[in-house]
């Protein structure tokens, strides 16, 4: 598949499971495909295949998706043997934002490292800052008010909200490093 074929299908895709089950989480991530299209410029050829990942990076809370619970794993379960995706979104998927502390927190961060390898740590940290950078109904926000929106959601004692604290250091340095990449790209001459 080129890559401008993947976010051609990619968008529909992801429509199809989260647009009517889950509009919110679908708007979510239409969002976070917007941040994916204004890093571009640091992105080079990989912009369409992180656009594609940012589309599809919740699929797994669609209620015809998740299976474990752990939307990262099930979504990008899906993504490999129903989707037939690209190995690189399935991968991108399966870590997005800090996923593997997650994982590591209900027991699976085996199965998530053995069954899926890292993508580059560039490609890692664009997807948790588009991710990190869009609130839940797809505007543009900070990690900081990110995090805190989801240790409230879920309750700063829960799984989530003690997972996301934990990985607020690595979320913000994510983030950090991004910008850099910009700005160094803004600095470059046309």
């Amino acid at each position: 598949m080129s890559t401008n074929e993947l976010t051609t299908w990619a968008y529909p895709l992801a429509e199809s499971l989260l647009a009517e089950a889950l509009p919110r989480r679908w708007a979510h991530s239409l969002g976070v495909a917007e941040r994916a299209r204004s890093i571009a410029p640091v992105l080079g050829t990989d912009a369409d295949l992180m656009e594609a990942a940012a589309v599809l990076h919740d699929i797994g809370y669609s209620p015809d998706v998740a299976k474990t619970g752990f939307h990262p794993l099930d979504g990008a379960r899906y993504l490999r043997e129903v989707a037939r995706a690209d190995e690189r979104i399935v991968c991108l998927v399966a870590h997005h934002s800090c996923s593997w502390m997650e994982a590591e927190a209900r027991g699976l961060r085996h199965e998530l490292e053995s069954e899926f390898p890292r993508e580059s740590a560039h490609l890692n940290d664009a997807l948790c800052y588009c991710d990190m950078n869009t609130t839940p109904d797809g505007a543009p926000t900070n990690p900081v008010d990110r995090v805190n929106e989801i240790a409230g959601r879920y309750g700063a004692d829960s799984l989530i909200g003690t997972f996301i604290r934990r990985a607020e250091p690595e979320i913000l340095a994510s983030t950090s490093r991004v910008l850099v990449r910009l700005a160094s790209a803004a600095r470059q001459p046309m």
